[in-house]
């Protein structure tokens, strides 16, 4: 039976060739725009989710063949917000599957070795009680793993990008791609977490913004293991220690709950005072 660190690197060695799928020579995208019956290229908006998307539609076909070559089926998400996007289920054992969920974000462009960061999945229903079924697409504990398959780019602007020019087939290579100089990287999401929730409100879990962190897998659980990041985040907010002034505060960082759960908090103390200004 295949294991997770198989699965993963063969992952890896197939995120390697992606870039030459996607970009040019010089490091632009591919993709300039989308066409009409009538042969006009409209030139794509440089908003986030419509470049991530498109994205993640040009890189399907090579998913599909990456499937099929190491003996997996894919099965897709059934709605917008179920976890995750990609299951990939070995063709002949239904019980081996592995969650593939598509992350990509950009640099900064004043800090270019920070990125913009990444929302890694619901810390609800589906990851506290993992033999749900909400908002999943198969119960999270029949996973053998969970991989953030990254995609870090630099956002084009200025003059350069006009989004409200029409071009012709013949002046695709004059148009200026929205997005270029990809990274692509392959991780377990729990090795490069942060432990701070990812988007306002909602119960999601954020990642560290260091890109070099980012693909080496070195979050703020790294060093701790994948039971801590589980531990945390199950438990996010949900404890409830008294202060030295007898006021009562929600534990919502990792050195607190490390200290609560009886750990040794050095490691955590010198990440954290190392990555302060660069996960920030």
């Amino acid at each position: 039976m295949p294991n997770k660190a198989s699965f993963e690197k063969a992952l890896v060695r197939f995120v390697e060739s992606l870039s030459d799928h996607v970009s040019t020579d010089d490091g632009q995208w591919t993709v300039k725009g989308f066409i009409d019956i009538f042969k006009n290229v409209y030139t794509i908006s440089s908003d986030t989710k419509i470049a991530s998307k498109i994205l993640e539609i040009h890189l399907f076909p090579k998913i599909l063949s990456f499937a099929q070559e190491n003996g997996y089926r894919v099965v897709l998400a059934d709605h917008q917000n179920y976890y995750p996007d990609i299951s990939f289920i070995k063709s002949d054992d239904d019980s081996v599957r592995f969650a593939v969920d598509f992350k990509t974000t950009y640099r900064n462009p004043s800090k270019p070795h920070l990125c913009n960061g990444f929302t890694l999945g619901s810390h609800g229903e589906y990851f506290e009680r993992r033999t749900s079924k909400k908002n999943i697409q198969y119960p999270y504990s029949s996973y053998s793993g969970h991989f953030c398959l990254g995609i870090i780019y630099d956002r084009v602007g200025g003059a350069s990008i006009d989004e409200t020019k029409t071009h012709t087939v013949d002046e695709l290579h004059s148009i200026a791609s929205v997005v270029g100089n990809f990274n692509f990287f392959v991780v377990e999401k729990w090795k490069i977490a942060s432990d701070k929730g990812g988007s306002g409100n909602t119960a999601n879990i954020g990642s560290i913004k260091n890109i070099a962190d980012i693909v080496a897998g070195r979050g703020m659980f790294s060093k701790l293991g994948e039971s801590w990041f589980d531990d945390y985040w199950m438990n996010f907010k949900k404890i409830t220690v008294t202060n030295g002034t007898g006021r009562t505060n929600k534990i919502d960082n990792l050195i607190k709950f490390v200290e609560y759960r009886g750990g040794d908090i050095q490691e955590i103390v010198k990440m954290n005072n190392e990555d302060s200004t660069d996960n920030d």
